[in-house]
């Protein structure tokens, strides 16, 4: 059984996002080559979901190294870019009420349905399942190419801090 997208998200305006990645880097820590988000086009208050997209573009860094000759982009760095979506949105809109940033406390039931190439735009869904404050935040996520379902799963994000790694 197909799954269904979480927000119809054709019916955004990706090319006047919401939210650049100028916007993105005040509450994302990633830089440089570690930049999986390009951009935010859709906010649910009602819901807690939220819709971005990353431009895949043809001198990413895995290209030459994964796989050459067939330039496959890595699963990890996939839910790399779902978890910076959602770490966006608990970080602009204060969700876990604790700690400097995000990070990765945990995957479930991940799932890729489909190969990402170079010069391709990723939309990703998120939705937040669950918000325990100061705790931990979990996600269901979706990421689509070409319309198509590439990915899916669920993640969690914990509080940290950098005082903590001191």
């Amino acid at each position: 059984m197909p799954t269904e997208p979480l927000y119809d998200y054709q019916r955004f305006n990706y090319d006047k996002p919401l939210y650049d990645i100028n916007e993105i880097r005040k509450f994302n820590p990633q830089r440089h080559e570690m930049e999986q988000l390009t951009g935010v086009v859709h906010v649910d208050d009602v819901k807690k979901g939220i819709v971005g997209f990353k431009d895949v573009s043809d001198d990413e860094f895995w290209i030459k190294g994964h796989m050459p000759g067939f330039p496959l982009m890595p699963g990890v760095l996939l839910c790399e870019a779902a978890a910076q979506l959602a770490a966006f949105f608990a970080r602009k809109f204060n969700l876990l009420q604790a700690g400097d940033f995000m990070g990765f406390g945990g995957m479930d039931e991940i799932r890729f349905r489909q190969p990402v190439y170079p010069s391709t735009r990723l939309i990703i869904c998120a939705q937040a399942t669950r918000i325990r404050p100061r705790v931990v935040a979990q996600f269901k996520f979706q990421i689509f190419n070409n319309d198509l379902l590439a990915m899916e799963g669920g993640i969690l994000g914990v509080p940290i801090s950098r005082k903590e790694n001191l």
